[in-house]
């Protein structure tokens, strides 16, 4: 079961989600970088469950314990070693989960893949649990790139089709701050109430919906990436679809750009000072693979959550018959929410595998 990525940094992500603890270790990190550890709380609380009725009930403290790496808040240049610990954990939930495949949900792939011998409960390796530890590393890449004055920002584009605006070609530091001290960051916060009412709508009928994040890196020099294996776009999808519940990544205006004439679509360039920059950012920041200096930005479509509690077909793999099943435990009816803090993990981990050999 491969469970490593990276090139100029080195992740290896280990656990599941009714083990133990979940965590990750992080190679060729510079050394003497100081961290500073309520912002790295801050990040794992966004990510955290039972705040609300938008998410699973599940209570995790998801207070990471870091093994090695750091000396007096000091990365070492050793690899950055942190577990979580799991506590709140309901594992009889998912007994029959071993012989009734969930519509959806890795279990049959899985089964075939590993045996049945693969951990089923809340969905071992497979579960959303893994991504605590990548939100504890974003959170170290996150103030790393921040020295060479690098941010990732996110909003929720849309819920269930229930639309939020775009980020536009400049992003002010009035818009940057007003998404950090948002709890769920809308550009438009009139829309904020009819996102949370097609999620309570779901949650009433025992069904989940999805949505999308736009997300942003600002600060990004122009020259960062590669052509082809390691573009820029290569390098964050990578990532981005390591994701569990991510379905699409599209950059700039992505699929739109396939019904625009070249004309509409470029992205056309004038001075502003002695920095060049474009009117628009229909590419989404990055042309043949390496940044052009606009703000990097893409978008992820992430699907409905599949632990639903609806009555579904599905097959008993033990009989090899035909079944339904009712899923039972605590689960999102929308995770959307909770992965915004992922996704900037993500987008923070490639960008700094990316522009690591700089620092």
């Amino acid at each position: 079961m491969s469970a490593n990525w990276g090139k100029n940094i080195e992740l290896s992500i280990f656990g599941e989600s009714h083990g133990k603890a979940v965590g990750i270790n992080i190679g060729n990190l510079p050394a003497g970088i100081k961290l500073d550890s309520e912002k790295i709380k801050r990040e794992m609380s966004r990510r955290a469950p039972g705040k609300d009725r938008m998410s699973t009930a599940r209570k995790e403290p998801d207070e990471p314990i870091i093994l090695s790496g750091i000396l007096d808040g000091v990365t070492t240049g050793a690899p950055l070693c942190a577990i979580i610990q799991n506590s709140d954990r309901h594992s009889k939930d998912y007994s029959i989960l071993k012989t009734h495949m969930r519509p959806g949900h890795s279990d049959y792939p899985a089964f075939v893949k590993y045996g049945g011998f693969n951990d089923v409960r809340g969905g071992g390796h497979f579960s959303g649990r893994l991504t605590a530890p990548l939100v504890f590393a974003g959170a170290v890449a996150k103030q790393i790139l921040a020295q060479k004055g690098i941010r990732v920002i996110s909003h929720i584009k849309s819920v269930h089709g229930v639309c939020d605006e775009s980020f536009g070609p400049q992003i002010s530091n009035e818009t940057v701050n007003a998404l950090l001290g948002m709890r769920y960051p809308v550009l438009n916060g009139d829309i904020l109430p009819l996102m949370q009412a097609e999620i309570e709508k779901a949650r009433e009928n025992l069904d989940s919906v999805g949505g999308k994040i736009e997300c942003a890196v600002l600060g990004i020099d122009a020259g960062c990436g590669e052509p082809f294996f390691r573009s820029c776009e290569s390098v964050l999808s990578s990532i981005l679809f390591s994701v569990p519940a991510v379905k699409g990544v599209e950059f700039g205006d992505g699929f739109d750009l396939a019904d625009m004439c070249g004309s509409e679509a470029n992205d056309c360039y004038y001075y502003d000072g002695d920095a060049v920059k474009a009117h628009t950012n229909h590419n989404g920041g990055i042309l043949g693979g390496i940044t052009n200096g606009m703000p990097l930005t893409f978008t992820v479509a992430i699907k409905p959550t599949p632990s639903i509690s609806k009555e579904q077909n599905t097959v008993d793999i033990e009989k090899k018959e035909n079944t339904t099943l009712e899923i039972k435990g605590r689960h999102d009816p929308c995770i959307v929410f909770r992965a915004l803090p992922v996704i900037e993990a993500a987008a923070a981990l490639a960008i700094l595998d990316i522009v690591r050999a700089d620092i």
